[in-house]
């Protein structure tokens, strides 16, 4: 789709973001997570074609975190539903299962598109994997599927509610391995949560690369990036 400007893999050390990063996430979580839940649907000027759209929220969210990205997605002309699973408290032996079912339940008559926020994006692309004919493509939003599983500021907080070392999470899962679906990732530099490189990906992880300018929490409340996510889905693969 004109207007957007993909990125070549990013070559970065992959390092948990610095404290300053994490810091400012910090600082603007309340503001950022009321506007994600309660702040009205961002125009964006895209003419959806009614496709389906699942949005999978990230860690420690649930479908409430991400209602304006959601709201967004209706009113430009997509059908976007939550994954409808609760609170997203980590990786369950029976999750790739209870996203099946969810679309089961949806009664959807074409492949679905999965956009995937943090955590959800790497739910999103094993269950591309689990189903690949019900997934038309997968979008991430700063999740971190590249590299190593501790380049981000949440490990160790996964590991306590979750209850399993991120190494060796209770299903199969190689979160670096690409989806056989169209596969695009959007990242950001400021992202104060996951490391640039390993939400953006290396050479063969993911079809596409986008860069954003937004803090972790913002991929899901910020006008601009809700409008780039929204032209995504329409891209040609």
């Amino acid at each position: 789709m004109s207007g957007l400007r993909f990125s070549s893999a990013l070559a970065t050390e992959m390092v948990p973001p610095p404290l300053p990063l994490l810091l400012r996430e910090a600082g603007s979580f309340a503001a950022m997570r009321a506007r994600a839940s309660f702040a009205g649907a961002v125009p964006t000027g895209v003419k959806g074609d009614g496709r389906p759209v699942v949005v999978l929220p990230g860690f420690l969210a649930n479908d409430v975190a991400t209602a304006r990205l959601r709201k967004s997605l209706n009113a430009a002309g997509f059908a976007a539903h939550g994954w409808g699973l609760g609170r997203n408290l980590g990786v369950k032996a029976d999750t790739l299962h209870r996203i099946d079912a969810r679309l089961d339940a949806l009664e959807l008559d074409e492949p679905v598109t999965l956009i995937g926020w943090s955590l959800g994006g790497i739910l999103a692309r094993e269950y591309a994997k689990f189903s690949p004919d019900r997934v038309a493509k997968v979008i991430t939003l700063g999740s971190p599927f590249s590299g190593g599983l501790r380049a981000n500021n949440a490990w160790r907080l996964y590991e306590w509610v979750a209850g399993h070392s991120v190494d060796a999470p209770p299903i199969e899962a190689e979160p670096h391995v690409k989806p056989p679906v169209p596969t695009i990732a959007l990242w950001s530099r400021r992202d104060g949560v996951v490391a640039p490189g390993s939400a953006c990906g290396a050479a063969g992880e993911t079809d596409r690369h986008l860069e954003l300018a937004c803090t972790h929490m913002a991929f899901v409340a910020d006008p601009a990036a809700i409008k780039t996510i929204c032209q995504v889905i329409l891209a040609e693969d």
